[in-house]
C-alpha cells in the first residue's frame, strides 16, 4: 500500500513540480555549473544506488557526510535550497524507480562505517531508505550513529499510514533542519 502511495505521490510530484525543477537546474548552472548532484548511497539490503539531489555545495567539496562538510562549501543557492528542502525534490525520481520511499531512514554513504554497523545491528537496511522520517523531524542527524539507528528502528517498528503522512507534512512545513554542517 505504501509503495503505491510512494509511487503515485512521487510521480505526480514530478509532473506538477517540473517548472520548479527546471528553474533550479537553470539557476544552478550559473551557481555551480553542475546543478544536479548524484552520489552512491546505501540502499535497502545495503545495495548501492545513485541518490539524486540538487547540488548545494561547491563542485570540489569532498564526498563526506553533511555533518563533516565545511559550512563554507555551501553556495548561496545551496543555502536557499537546503532551507526550503527543494534540494531533496530530485529524489522523487529515486522513489519512482523504487530505490527509495518518501518515508524511511535517510540513506547514508558507504564510508559511514560506524552508522552502517549500528543500523546493521538493528535491521534498518531491511527497508527502503527515505527522503524523510522520524529522525529528520526530530533533528537527529548522522553525527550520532547510535541514536540515529535506534530512532530509525523505532520509526520502522511503529510506521503506519497516519505517521507516514505526518512525517511528510512535518518535513514540508519546516520541521527538522536536516543534517548539520560545520
Amino acid at each position: 500500500m505504501l509503495r503505491l502511495i510512494d509511487f503515485l505521490a512521487a510521480f505526480f510530484g514530478l509532473v506538477f513540480l517540473w517548472p520548479i525543477l527546471l528553474i533550479v537546474v537553470i539557476v544552478g548552472l550559473f551557481d555551480t555549473g553542475s546543478p544536479v548532484f548524484i552520489q552512491t548511497r546505501v540502499g535497502k539490503n545495503k545495495q548501492p544506488f545513485k541518490l539524486i539531489k540538487f547540488r548545494t555545495m561547491s563542485v570540489d567539496t569532498k564526498s563526506v557526510a553533511s555533518h563533516l562538510a565545511n559550512n563554507t562549501s555551501i553556495t548561496k543557492l545551496g543555502s536557499f535550497l537546503r532551507k526550503t528542502k527543494i534540494d531533496e525534490l530530485p529524489q522523487l525520481i529515486n522513489v519512482v524507480k523504487g530505490e527509495m520511499s518518501l518515508v524511511g531512514p535517510r540513506p547514508n554513504l558507504f564510508n559511514q562505517e560506524e552508522l552502517i554497523a549500528e543500523r546493521d545491528k538493528l535491521g534498518v537496511y531491511d527497508v527502503l531508505p527515505g527522503i524523510t522520517g522520524l529522525a529528520q523531524v526530530q533533528n537527529i542527524d548522522m553525527s550520532t550513529p547510535e541514536l540515529l539507528a535506534r530512532t530509525d528502528r523505532e520509526m520502522i517498528d511503529t510506521l503506519n499510514i497516519k505517521k507516514y503522512f505526518r512525517y511528510i507534512i512535518m518535513t514540508a512545513t519546516g520541521s527538522g533542519s536536516g543534517d548539520a554542517v560545520k
